[in-house]
């Protein structure tokens, strides 16, 4: 069967959105890369939306991916290998946790930059970042996990600000699919950067919406990209992320589980 065109099409087709955000939400196919953007029905194709680098790419049943690539956990995941390598043992549960009793406000990093795709030390390449910037990351795994996610949340908010304005639209929820909806701490500061309630989950959304998709073409389900949704939503975990107060100042994220399959 012809599914999405991209794996990200089938995913954002896996988006569990309500029929109340159906029309107000974001997204963000969070993993080793990030892809942030919203669902359109037709492109946006103005001078200011080519210079901010979004891309209109083509979903599920005629509707347009309005995207932009933005870092992702590729960063994490490479710090691990180099940690391991020099004899690190916590794990990443371990990592997160330290990472979250952190104080904001720690110094932050332009996730998108060209410097960090390539393999090898990352976190002395993110310290050096953080020096070019006039500011000082210590050399503890906590913090540079810290600035990691950070920077990530900052990286999402500003995408998703810049699609609001660039479709002259407001997003009232941000879905996180993919590997990164697992990560509570990344959840909650895209929540926080944000302002926006963040929903979590699935987690396998690309495969979820490849086979949501096969299943309407083989007659087996009905409908179209709602009906599917909310199969979506009423079959997998998903937890809510809201913004943190200015008066909440506990450490670790605070979620709550509105379905779980």
């Amino acid at each position: 069967m012809a599914v999405g065109s991209h794996d990200t099409a089938s995913a954002v087709a896996a988006v569990p959105a309500v029929p109340a955000d159906e029309e107000n939400f974001a997204y963000i196919s969070s993993g080793t890369w990030s892809l942030v953007g919203v669902e359109l029905q037709h492109p946006v194709l103005s001078e200011a939306s080519r210079q901010a680098n979004f891309t209109n790419e083509r979903g599920i049943d005629g509707t347009t991916r309005y995207l932009r690539n933005v870092g992702g956990l590729w960063l994490l995941s490479e710090c691990q290998r180099t940690w391991a390598a020099q004899g690190w043992t916590d794990s990443l549960d371990e990592l997160l946790g330290a990472a979250a009793a952190l104080p904001h406000g720690g110094p932050g990093i332009n996730a998108d930059d060209p410097a960090f795709t390539p393999p090898d030390n990352m976190p002395e390449r993110i310290r050096a970042a953080v020096r070019n910037a006039g500011a000082i990351l210590p050399d503890e795994p906590a913090a540079i996990v810290r600035c990691i996610l950070d920077s990530l949340a900052a990286g999402y908010a500003r995408t998703i600000a810049d699609a609001e304005r660039l479709t002259d639209r407001t997003v009232g929820v941000v879905h996180v699919v993919g590997g990164g909806s697992q990560n509570r701490l990344l959840c909650q500061l895209t929540a926080d950067a944000t302002g926006k309630p963040v929903i979590a989950g699935p987690v396998e959304a690309t495969a979820l919406g490849n086979v949501l998709v096969q299943a309407r073409a083989a007659g087996t389900l009905k409908g179209g990209l709602a009906e599917l949704r909310k199969l979506a939503a009423n079959g997998t975990d998903l937890v809510r992320y809201d913004p943190a107060t200015p008066n909440n100042t506990e450490p670790l994220p605070s979620s709550t589980t509105i379905h779980q399959g």
